[in-house]
């Protein structure tokens, strides 16, 4: 029997899947809710008690979303995506009793605010980053694995590297990828586990989340002096592939990066804005 990641996820997904959501967008809910749980697990005493989602109330979730504002500084277009997955869930579950409360409800979204300009540029000093040794090993590796078309929800999945080929690589890759792996053999070994994203202290679960992978990046933008978080990472790998390919049709650019056919548009726009 799988292990569920978030309470009532199974009935859940159904309910996705029922109105035919795209998987991609059925991940995007999973790893808000996962996310979203976890960070209740560690520093809500509501949820830490008894760990019930039907005592979860609307100070609950603003404390996570204050969270996410403050700590990943996250931008309102985000913001109002994560609150209303978290919405829909929280309507879910009050549809079926399953919670007396909807603590979503009093909790509005921020403003639309002016599209900020897509870094695109850093894909093209990759070889630069992955050779600084300010920069922590694992925010060197999230550079990499994005550069080669790996958005964060995928790479930090258990058992990513298994399947993974860096052969054709480039030499500066490769010789970063040596380093890498004196720095994160020892975790494996401690750990039993071959996966490359590990926490550094003992745990039930050695896998790193996103927010754990927030710490180590968000020290390093100071260093690199561009926003760091995955996501916006990905979406500069997007516009600086399409930039570099313009002749390629949609299909081709759908297959290659492994896109939603309804995305094309919005990131080709994206390409055609930037400066």
């Amino acid at each position: 029997m799988t292990q569920l990641e978030y309470p009532y996820q199974d009935a859940f997904n159904r309910q996705l899947a029922d109105r035919s959501m795209a998987a991609a967008t059925r991940d995007e809910y999973t790893a808000t809710l996962k996310d979203f749980f976890k960070y209740l697990e560690n520093f809500n005493p509501t949820y830490q008690r008894d760990h019930r989602v039907n005592q979860l109330q609307t100070a609950d979730v603003q404390q996570y979303m204050a969270m996410l504002v403050d700590s990943r500084q996250i931008q309102n277009q985000t913001y109002n995506k994560i609150l209303s997955h978290l919405n829909i869930y929280f309507k879910f579950l009050f549809s079926h009793n399953w919670t007396p409360y909807l603590p979503t409800l009093d909790l509005k979204s921020k403003p639309k605010q002016a599209a900020q300009p897509i870094n695109y540029r850093w894909v093209d000093h990759l070889s630069d980053l992955l050779a600084n040794p300010r920069l922590h090993y694992y925010t060197r590796l999230t550079l990499l694995l994005i550069s080669q078309g790996y958005p964060v929800q995928v790479f930090l999945k258990p058992d990513f590297t298994d399947k993974l080929t860096t052969t054709d690589w480039s030499a500066d890759a490769q010789k970063f990828l040596a380093e890498f792996r004196q720095f994160i053999t020892p975790l494996q070994d401690r750990f039993q586990c071959g996966d490359w994203f590990l926490k550094q202290r003992s745990a039930a679960d050695p896998h790193l989340t996103l927010p754990g992978l927030h710490k180590y990046l968000k020290p390093d933008e100071a260093v690199v002096a561009f926003a760091l978080s995955p996501t916006v990472l990905y979406q500069g790998y997007l516009v600086n592939y399409l930039r570099r390919h313009p002749q390629k049709t949609d299909r081709e650019v759908i297959a290659t990066l492994h896109l939603e056919p309804d995305s094309i548009d919005y990131y080709r726009r994206l390409a055609q804005r930037a400066d």
